[in-house]
């Protein structure tokens, strides 16, 4: 085809359809040239045309080509010095993705051609390789960017009211088989009729999907047969990635995802993504040039004070420079990209702790969260940090800036210790019930600053923290040397699986315990899938390379008694104010009540002292929570009003008589709740100050008045 280029714009980044043509923009500070590469077909191992960037606006080098439509194949090559001593790795023999790239044409496949360097040279990755890498490099995608949204607006569902469902695209729904065949694991798989009443009868709020932005998989585990399941490698952060979708080389995957998010949302389903701004899939400086590196080294990744070498506060051989304007711009691009035009309602962001890095600690005042706070889009959608990361003082938890909300990861190991009987536990297991204050108040934070969860991807399912001592990690090849050994998990009395009735029933009781804590704790509930129905990953704490049946949801193992009982745990969260409120509790008397809005008790029914919360072989206690002492308004400027409630919490191994406070909190009371049995509906009615048996390692949660 004839070929008509004009100057260009620098702004936006990418590549952009305007109807007429196509505008190409890259940022390359210290390159020497840029080219332009067309391609035909993905398969192509040449380029169709090969176009010199001349137009350069500061660091930006643009060209417009008329004629050009969406689905034009496309790539770069960038011209400058090679000298990794200095932190410079241009090498023009390869193909380089976009970092603005829309919509990727599928997966790399590995060869030494992907490499800037000779592999096997006595120089290492001083050496310079001629090898071409286009064959082997998915290419980029112009796309168009309409779409019909149908009047498709925010949920703003606000943060209090949220529950949260952690899941992956392909592991959900690839074995489903009311799914038909061709779409399971895909992005339409997610918003098909089956899954969204599968969510909604489960009661979920939002769905946290795993990184859907396009990554890689490893040489080291694609040579040995397994693959980056999780995403946690993202080379493409604007590109949904191609593995999920059902079709992709012209860039379909982008309609699609879009028809995912439009299903959800229109079930009232809100969509957060698991996003990786920390670093990207090109590793340490053994690794690939399959993009930044290749673009402009030294202005995207932080260098060591060697800069051959990379600062790595990730695990993953590098990290991004959010310090530096163009790497933020990058992130804040694509950020408003996915709420703005793929309508997404929030982020859950991937060891932000680094990305708070100003030169090596972590600084909440950083560049970054002012950027992100002075955004009009960014700021007003939900924004979730997993506050740590592998640099020194990078364990964060409760440091992020008002805004945030945060993993809470002392959450999850209170929790876990407190259920298996740890000592010393008592204080802080209040602490993590009411929204960890201690945490959050006093930067003007709320309990919804807390995302609560007991597992995660990252670690054991539920099933498997109550049934393996140990980590089982042998299938991924590294001799079970990956993945945290300090699980704070229990076995039950037998490894892995048995048939020993009183072992399953205590397991049954103890993913019932840990369930209803998480979902009557004050915060936001995080709910892994399948935790709701007993999905084992046998013993594996780290299955972030088994894209099989070991990470996959099995719909036909499903243990119902338990998805039966989460469903009802998740709508008596939802029907209780008390449970989910916007502000902390005071711990004071009400106006007009003479009750605090909360109160402490021990077994003996005595409200609890200062001294009680020291004894360190403490593990039972009580707590009244008082319906109308709710100190915020409905939505209609109404006060909110509840019943009250008194959980029992045993996590002693054997049971305990509590007695009821007395009449002025409460006359009659219904049980409603034993997590000895697997129902949550109505039982026996007690009437004050009398003596209710709670079982060993139990919750018995009691309602005032008569259960609706």
């Amino acid at each position: 085809m004839k070929i008509q280029t004009f100057t260009g714009s620098p702004y936006p980044l990418g590549a952009t359809f305007d109807g007429e043509g196509v505008n190409f923009s890259l940022y390359a500070e210290h390159a020497d040239a840029v080219e332009l590469c067309l391609f035909d077909t993905p398969e192509d191992v040449t380029k169709s045309t090969t176009i010199r960037l001349t137009e350069r606006t500061h660091q930006v080098w643009h060209v417009y080509v008329a004629g050009l439509r969406p689905g034009q194949l496309y790539g770069y090559r960038v011209h400058g010095a090679y000298d990794p001593a200095q932190g410079l790795r241009f090498n023009p023999h390869k193909l380089l993705v976009d970092p603005y790239a829309k919509a990727i044409s599928g997966t790399l496949q590995w060869n030494d051609a992907l490499f800037g360097y000779d592999i096997g040279h006595a120089d290492q990755d001083l050496s310079f390789s001629e090898s071409d890498s286009a064959p082997y490099m998915p290419k980029c995608i112009v796309i168009d960017d309409t779409f019909s949204w149908e009047g498709d607006q925010p949920l703003r569902i606000p943060m209090h009211k949220s529950i949260i469902y952690e899941t992956h695209v392909k592991g959900f729904t690839v074995t489903h088989p009311d799914i038909p065949e061709e779409i399971r694991g895909k992005y339409a798989a997610i918003g098909h009729p089956i899954t969204i009443d599968y969510l909604k009868n489960l009661g979920i709020t939002a769905i946290e999907l795993m990184p859907v932005q396009h990554f890689i998989t490893d040489r080291h585990l694609s040579d040995k047969g397994l693959t980056n399941y999780w995403g946690y490698n993202t080379i493409g952060f604007f590109a949904p990635d191609v593995r999920y979708a059902t079709a992709y080389t012209r860039g379909e995957q982008v309609v699609e995802f879009k028809e995912m998010v439009k299903a959800l949302h229109q079930a009232g389903i809100e969509v957060i993504l698991d996003v990786v701004y920390n670093h990207t899939g090109e590793g340490n400086e053994m690794g690939p040039t399959l993009s930044f590196r290749g673009i402009d080294n030294s202005s995207y990744y932080r260098l060591a004070d060697e800069p051959r070498y990379y600062m790595d506060f990730t695990g993953t051989g590098n990290t991004l420079n959010a310090r530096l304007p163009n790497v933020l711009r990058l992130i804040m691009d694509s950020l408003r990209y996915w709420i703005q035009e793929m309508h997404v309602d929030g982020f859950r962001f991937d060891l932000a702790s680094a990305l708070a890095r100003e030169l090596h600690d972590v600084d909440k005042l950083s560049s970054f969260f002012d950027v992100i706070h002075q955004d009009p889009v960014i700021s007003q959608v939900k924004l979730i940090a997993e506050p740590w990361d592998i640099g020194e003082g990078g364990y964060q938890v409760g440091e992020f800036p008002p805004g945030w909300a945060e993993w809470n990861g002392k959450y999850r190991d209170c929790i876990r210790d407190f259920w298996i009987g740890a000592d010393s536990m008592l204080g802080e297991f209040a602490d993590r019930l009411m929204g960890s204050s201690d945490l959050y108040q006093d930067d003007y934070r709320t309990p919804a600053a807390s995302i609560n969860f007991v597992t995660a991807h990252d670690g054991f399912t539920l099933h498997d923290l109550v049934s393996y001592n140990e980590k089982h990690n042998e299938a991924n090849g590294e001799d079970n040397q990956d993945g945290e050994s300090h699980n704070r998990s229990w076995n039950c009395g037998a490894e892995g699986p048995t048939d020993d009735e009183d072992i399953i029933h205590l397991r049954a009781k103890q993913k019932r315990n840990l369930l209803t804590t998480l979902f009557l704790s004050q915060g936001v509930p995080m709910l892994v899938a399948g935790d709701e129905c007993g999905r084992t990953q046998q013993g594996n704490n780290n299955a972030y390379c088994q894209d099989n049946e070991l990470s996959w949801f099995d719909w036909s193992a499903q243990d119902h008694t338990l998805l039966h009982f989460t469903q009802q745990l998740i709508k008596l969260r939802k029907a209780h104010p008390i449970f989910c409120r916007r502000k902390w509790f005071q711990g004071i008397p009400i106006k007009g009540i003479g009750l605090e809005d909360i109160a402490w008790f021990l077994p003996d029914g005595v409200e609890m002292e200062d001294s009680h919360w020291q004894n360190d072989f403490a593990r039972s206690l009580a707590v009244f929570l008082n319906g109308k002492g709710i100190r915020s308004l409905q939505d209609d400027g109404t006060k909110t009003v509840d019943h009250s409630f008194y959980l029992l919490f045993n996590a002693y191994w054997e049971p305990i008589k509590f007695t009821l406070p007395d009449e002025k909190y409460g006359k009659k009371w219904t049980k409603i709740l034993d997590t000895n049995h697997s129902n949550v509906e109505p039982q026996e009615q007690f009437p004050a100050s009398v003596v209710v048996e709670v079982d060993a390692r139990s919750i018995v949660v009691l309602m005032e008045g008569k259960y609706e």
